[in-house]
């Protein structure tokens, strides 16, 4: 029985962990393609900032924050229309990727507008004062200066989307997740779970070690002076 588990484990999990993978990976480029725009729109309309639009910065913050609230579950179930007009399915690995990534979005987008916001307006009124034009300074200054916080903010929002992820392969999705419940949990395969757990484990640690070591390395390039 044990010898059995095992070898079940050995051929599907290699394959679901790549798909864990592909899925984090591609909703996170696919969060920071819209979100990277949106937080840098939410930064500059706010109160006090280069390009105060109190009315658009609360439209867009209270978009933001609506999308937030909604738990994944609920939203996958009420993105089954957009995924399959998408996509032409709503089951399956790459299908996972669109709710996954709209519930990133909105994550994204306030991880970069704190990131944003922490740098020094001393520097903000410098390039100003040099004749930069708002968006010179963003791309200029403030993303550059800002670089440091938004790795942590892009290996946060990974590490959540591993879980988001783990949740989409129990409502037909792919990857550990679906080895989880599927084929753990609801075929009384302890070991199996036992190892997706694991993997799952692992793959945060790993994400987090290389986002806080790249974070090290910026840091400690900028103390020598040597970061551009």
């Amino acid at each position: 029985m044990i010898n059995s588990q095992l070898l079940l484990a050995w051929q599907m999990i290699p394959v679901e962990f790549f798909h864990t993978l592909y899925m984090v990976i591609a909703s996170t480029l696919f969060a920071l393609i819209i979100g990277l725009p949106l937080g840098i729109i939410l930064t500059l309309t706010a109160k006090g900032h280069l390009k105060e639009q109190p009315t658009i910065h609360r439209l867009l913050s209270l978009l933001v924050n609506t999308t937030r609230s909604v738990p994944f579950a609920i939203l996958m179930i009420l993105l089954i229309p957009l995924t399959r007009l998408l996509i032409g399915t709503s089951l399956g690995t790459t299908a996972s990727i669109v709710p996954l990534t709209i519930a990133a979005i909105p994550f994204a987008a306030r991880l970069i507008e704190s990131a944003l916001k922490e740098v020094n307006s001393g520097l903000i009124e410098a390039a100003l004062i040099m004749g930069s034009s708002p968006w010179q300074i963003v791309y200029k200054v403030m993303l550059p200066e800002a670089l440091p916080a938004l790795i942590l903010g892009v290996t946060t929002l990974m590490i959540n989307l591993i879980g988001y992820s783990a949740m989409a392969g129990t409502m037909g999705g792919g990857g550990l997740g679906k080895v989880a419940i599927q084929y753990g949990y609801q075929r009384f395969n302890p070991i199996l779970m036992a190892i997706t757990v694991i993997l799952l484990i692992f793959l945060v640690q790993l994400i987090q070690a290389v986002g806080s070591w790249y974070f090290n390395k910026i840091i400690k390039q900028r103390s020598k002076g040597t970061f551009s």
